[in-house]
């Protein structure tokens, strides 16, 4: 049976390697989720602005939430939100597919020449392309209500790069889990519930006793969306030391995934 290299320099050979595969895959990913219905990619559009607008009536409107204490102003607390549901979004939706991402796609695991470990990498650029979308709806409202966006909006990419990683590592760690264990994918939907509540979406982090605002920061979702609010609304730049110690980890555990992904997959057609 071949031997698959662990190896975190073949993750990068195989994603470029295999970049013309995983574009095509991804557009047709893409291009598949919304055929057949009547507006199409149009989608894409709507449901940043649908999530937006309810998240945004129950929290500024029914609960009357505020932001650090902040004025009335339902425009500046719907953009505050929406930078971090940005992070949350691209984090759960790689990692809510992550557990049926081998099983949906067994029929690629006997073909020996087909590299699966690419399936997570498809996977991260669906959520990259609805990010993306979600940043330009953001970028239209901030522009409209409020101002135009500050200059350090042009770091997202740079700030986006940790969670990025926690993420393919996390889908290569639990798409391999989920041949194994198919209850794994009932343990995160509850688990990615809990997150949403548990990152600092709708509070920020000041909000919380000191205490709790430790437990907080081992949560991986913190730093990105304190950094993301930095850059998008507070037009800051981020810590780099801080945040350079956040990419390292996130890329370490990327490649642990990676490694557990590759190890374990010389058993996925004996169970599939």
């Amino acid at each position: 049976m071949k031997d698959y290299s662990a190896s975190p320099v073949e993750a990068f050979k195989s994603a470029w390697g295999n970049r013309r595969l995983i574009g095509v895959l991804t557009k047709r990913e893409i291009l598949g989720r919304y055929q057949g219905s009547m507006f199409g990619l149009l989608w894409s559009l709507f449901n940043p602005i649908l999530v937006l607008g309810i998240y945004t009536f129950v929290f500024s409107v029914v609960f009357k939430a505020r932001w650090n204490g902040g004025g009335d102003s339902k425009a500046e607390f719907a953009l505050v939100l929406f930078a971090g549901l940005i992070v949350f979004n691209l984090f759960s939706e790689i990692v809510s597919r992550a557990p049926s991402l081998v099983l949906s796609n067994a029929n690629y695991v006997k073909k020996v020449i087909f590299p699966l470990e690419v399936l997570s990498i498809v996977s991260l650029g669906v959520a990259v392309f609805h990010s993306l979308v979600s940043l330009l709806v953001w970028m239209a409202f901030y522009s409209i209500f409020i101002t135009r966006p500050p200059l350090t909006i042009f770091l997202v990419p740079l700030i986006l790069m940790p969670i990025v990683f926690i993420s393919l590592g996390a889908s290569w760690l639990l798409s391999s889990l989920g041949v194994f264990f198919r209850d794994v994918s009932q343990v995160i939907g509850v688990t990615i519930t809990m997150l949403l509540f548990m990152s600092p979406v709708f509070f920020p982090v000041s909000a919380l006793p000191e205490g709790y605002q430790t437990l907080l920061y081992f949560n991986p979702l913190t730093l990105s969306i304190e950094f993301m609010r930095e850059v998008m609304v507070q037009g800051q730049l981020p810590d780099f030391e801080k945040f350079g110690f956040y990419f390292f980890e996130s890329l370490v555990f990327s490649m642990i995934g990676f490694a557990w992904f590759q190890r374990t997959r010389k058993g996925f057609a004996d169970v599939l």
